[in-house]
């Protein structure tokens, strides 16, 4: 039997169609890597084409070899010669290996050797690349403080991606950071040339260029390569689309496949106009669509389809499958985040138990994942995972608390409770970067082996001694107090140690920020950063007992184990002696402090990256860990010994059945139980996506994606509230739009208890909006809103039936100032006979326009652009909800939001 009989009436088409142009629409689990290995094996077996002569490129060493073996068992025996089969990558460094000195021009000075790069050329890696723009910036005398490294390499990547040289981005640049980056890019540039380097992007560029410039050269590649396949090739880019034109020549045998429904990654250079123009660059292109689905079920394609099928820039397609029918797409309501993770570890547990049995029946080997939008999400899973003793693997990234910059705060949290932990004082006694080399710190280490000190001891001996240079001195000294004032802060004793230490002119400071998460100003070295009161807001919330059944097992567990039981701990807090330690700081309130203090964000928010911008995201998820830790009522070592065992390496499981991992990371997989979490405007669509159509439709895209994955079962899930940036308050959130796209008569509640309110009707300028949906005025105050700027107005939260909660969790009244207000240490002082007048500040009238509907752009004098999503009540009393891409979601009183039209 001939293997083309194993083929599909669409897949033997796109296998047989082997002249000229060929565009194959692969949909998610359509066999498009079967098509591409029979498609070669066709030419070699059935057209006797040269096995040399063909040329396939995709874009992983996994697939590439994965393709190869395939093609090899099919055709393995028929010559020695083989495909050429590589990653875009490696086929470019073979051309320039072969060929760059075509592009080398001769040297103006007689007798100096040809300028340009040689075959001998090396390729530098990250490491090499920073290593390269640090000493540019350095001889340039450029701080890299204000402009890092990353952020130019970022930016210089991008460059090339667009295939824009340091001119052209210098004409385009709009500030002079860009400028400045164009600068730095012309002498990384030549920095490169004299050292016969390139880097990744350049070897794209660069055997696109020798393409272009050499006709000998090309007319080599072109009587080469006769046929040319591209795999996934919607995530092709500028340079690797220029490339493909080139290698066609004029015969244009190229078959591209590739879905422009599962284009994700254009923030690495990805453009989907390759594919959706495939037909411009190539009239007399043949178009094939691969339609059956042979991974999921009819009513998992029939939810993915109708989500994706509200994008613009698609070609269309319609899936199907053998598999009619299956489970419905299930569609969970959690309370709170915690909820969300509990009840995806628990349904997961149930279902690994009963697939068990069917294993042992011959079934094959259950699996389960958990998808995110971003990596910070999943703490509560890896957490709750433990807490079920489920086994997990982390894939695209580190489990939470391995992250680099995890580990940074966890390390600043040791030191405060213990100074003489050296380990953790190494790692970030120059983290962030505050100007402690490796001299002064080899100086520490020395003293502390001639004293016995620890490195802590040595450190004070040091300033005392003045045994270092004066740079090193004042950021020693600064280090120092950073330390001390976290101690104190964490003793309780944080405006006492202001009165000891500062003196009246650090009175008068004190008079301005008022709270040490202001982040005061020790010395003139000291490392604060602007500190930002709405990200982090000073408030507390509690959700009551919302999920019953497996939890009251934990719970009941941590009760045996030593763990005061909840009812205990609200008396504990609502008395205010929280472990013996009366108004002792909160971990929460150290950590703000901490990343307050050392600017730690603000260097990350300079970087201007999206790694940054996940680090940043993950830093905020470790203030969100600590209000968990602060509701369990957990002290700092508490705190830091759960870290500690979340993080044991035993949780850590190449063979588990379960994987947690980001959307994006999953593209390509396939598991029998997918949970696709956080389905909330501003984290699904992300905020950073929301002024951009073409970004929400990417977003809408990467759900599709992640819907395509689940082979057998598909469970959507939200949290109706969620802790965002390490407020204390959690703030509601929004249904995501894709939840209204998924057909209703395909959805099946879980949980039991919620209406589909959330997932119904537009929420767009619906009352559904800031309360959770299914959910009546009763149970959810209708004026309840959780934001910076209406923190002034009394809004408490009800339980269920209109019940008032707990005292000890309820929004503080206008009236109840914290312990660090700017009145209480007035107070303070004057109890202490000494004089300490609160400034009169001059209330301004209202500005800014005012009226504005969902759906309209505004702009805020702070958190800039955004989009209207509500609007509550008319008049003075007015309140709109707006989403900002850089600070989600945000309701705000209209009267003094000080709003303009964008």
């Amino acid at each position: 039997m001939s293997f083309l009989d194993q083929l599909n009436p669409q897949q033997r088409e796109a296998v047989e169609t082997t002249e000229g142009p060929v565009l194959i629409l692969a949909g998610a689990g359509s066999g498009k890597t079967r098509v591409i290995t029979y498609r070669i094996a066709y030419l070699i077996e059935h057209m006797g084409v040269m096995p040399e002569s063909i040329l396939a490129m995709t874009f992983t060493n996994k697939a590439a070899a994965e393709m190869g073996e395939r093609v090899e068992k099919l055709v393995g025996g028929l010559s020695i010669a083989k495909p050429v089969i590589s990653t875009f990558h490696s086929f470019c460094v073979r051309v320039l290996r072969r060929d760059i000195e075509a592009l080398q021009i001769p040297s103006a000075t007689p007798g100096q050797p040809p300028i340009g790069h040689t075959k001998k050329f090396v390729i530098y890696d990250e490491s090499d690349q920073q290593s390269v723009v640090k000493s540019v910036m350095k001889r340039l005398g450029l701080d890299d403080k204000q402009l890092t490294p990353r952020t130019v390499l970022s930016r210089i990547s991008w460059a090339k991606n667009h295939m824009l040289d340091p001119q052209e981005l210098y004409l385009q640049s709009a500030d002079p950071k860009t400028e400045k980056i164009a600068h730095l890019f012309e002498e990384y540039r030549k920095e490169l040339r004299k050292a016969n380097a390139l880097d990744f992007d350049d070897l794209l560029l660069e055997a696109t260029r020798l393409l272009k410039t050499s006709a000998p050269v090309r007319e080599y590649y072109n009587r080469r390569f006769q046929y040319l396949l591209i795999d996934e090739y919607q995530d092709t880019n500028r340079p690797q689309y220029e490339l493909m034109r080139m290698l066609a020549g004029t015969r244009h045998n190229v078959c591209a496949v590739g879905d422009e429904d599962q284009s994700i990654y254009s923030w690495r250079g990805a453009d989907i106009r390759n594919i959706l123009e495939f037909e411009k660059d190539f009239p007399e292109a043949n178009i094939i669509r691969l339609e059956q689905n042979y991974r999921s079920t009819q009513n998992i394609l029939e939810a993915a389809s109708s989500v994706v099928a509200n994008n613009i820039r698609r070609k269309g397609k319609n899936l199907w499958t053998s598999r009619q029918g299956g489970t419905k797409i299930g569609y969970y309501e959690a309370p709170d985040g915690e909820n969300e993770a509990l009840f995806a570890a628990d349904h997961i547990a149930k279902y690994l138990r009963e697939a068990a049995r069917a294993e042992n029946s011959g079934g094959e080997t259950p699996r389960a994942a958990v998808l995110y939008r971003t990596n910070s999400q999943s703490r509560l899973f890896e957490e709750a995972m433990r807490r079920y003793g489920l086994k997990y693997k982390v894939v695209g990234g580190f489990s939470f608390y391995e992250r680099a910059e995890i580990k940074d705060m966890i390390s600043y949290l040791k030191v405060i409770q213990n100074p003489d932990d050296s380990i953790s004082l190494l790692r970030v006694i120059n983290t962030p970067s505050r100007g402690i080399g490796k001299g002064t710190i080899e100086t520490l280490e020395h003293l502390a082996l001639e004293t016995g000190l620890s490195l802590w001891g040595a450190l004070g001996e040091a300033i005392r001694r003045q045994l270092v240079p004066p740079r090193a001195l004042a950021a020693l000294k600064s280090f120092q107090q950073l330390i001390v004032d976290a101690q104190a802060m964490l003793a309780g004793t944080f405006v006492e140690r202001l009165e000891e230490t500062a003196g009246t002119e650090t009175v008068a400071r004190a008079s301005a920020p008022a709270s040490p998460e202001a982040g005061i100003e020790m010395t003139p070295e000291g490392d604060a950063a602007a500190f930002d009161p709405n990200e982090f807001e000073n408030t507390a919330f509690d959700f009551g007992g919302a999920y019953t059944g497996r939890v009251e097992e934990i719970a009941a567990n941590e009760s045996s184990a030593g763990v005061p039981p909840a009812a205990t701990r609200e008396e504990d807090r609502a008395s205010g002696t929280l472990a013996g330690q009366p108004e002792a700081g909160a971990t929460s309130d150290l950590l703000k402090f901490l990343i307050d203090r050392t600017g730690y964000i603000k260097l990350l928010e300079d970087e201007d990256t999206p790694e940054a911008f996940s680090r940043i995201e993950n830093l905020r998820e470790l203030v969100n860990a600590s209000m968990d830790s602060r509701d369990r009522g957990e002290t700092l070592d508490q705190f830091l010994d759960h870290a500690a065992l979340i993080s044991d390496a035993d949780d850590y499981d190449e063979r588990s059945q379960i994987t947690l991992m980001s959307l994006h990371a999953a593209k390509g997989l396939e598991f029998q139980l997918v949970f696709l979490s956080g389905l909330e405007e501003g984290l699904f669509p992300h905020s950073r996506t929301m002024l951009e159509p073409d970004d929400v439709e990417e977003e809408r895209r990467l759900c599709y994606v992640g819907m395509t994955r689940a082979m057998d079962q598909l469970i959507l899930t939200r949290a109706v509230y969620r802790r965002r940036y390490g407020t204390d308050l959690p703030e509601a959130s929004v249904p995501s739009r894709f939840l209204e796209e998924v057909p209703l008569q395909l959805i099946e509640e879980l949980g039991g208890r919620r209406s589909r309110a959330g997932m119904g009707a537009s929420h767009v300028g619906t009352t559904t909006l800031g309360r959770p949906a299914g959910r009546s005025v009763s149970a959810y105050d209708a004026d309840a809103h959780y934001s910076y700027e209406d923190e002034d107005q009394s809004a408490s939260w009800k339980g269920r039936g209109g019940v008032p909660a707990s005292p000890s969790r309820q929004k503080p009244t206008a009236s109840a100032q914290p312990y660090n207000s700017i009145e209480n240490i007035a107070e303070f002082f004057a109890s202490r006979g000494k004089k300490f007048s609160v400034p009169k500040t001059p209330v301004a009238e209202p500005t800014g326009k005012r009226g504005f509907r969902p759906g309209q752009k505004v702009r805020h004098p702070k958190y800039g652009e955004g989009t209207v999503y509500q609007r509550e009540g008319e008049g003075e009393e007015a309140k709109i909800t707006v989403q900002f891409p850089r600070f989600g979601l945000k309701k705000l009183v209209e009267k003094y939001a000080q709003l303009e039209r964008a």
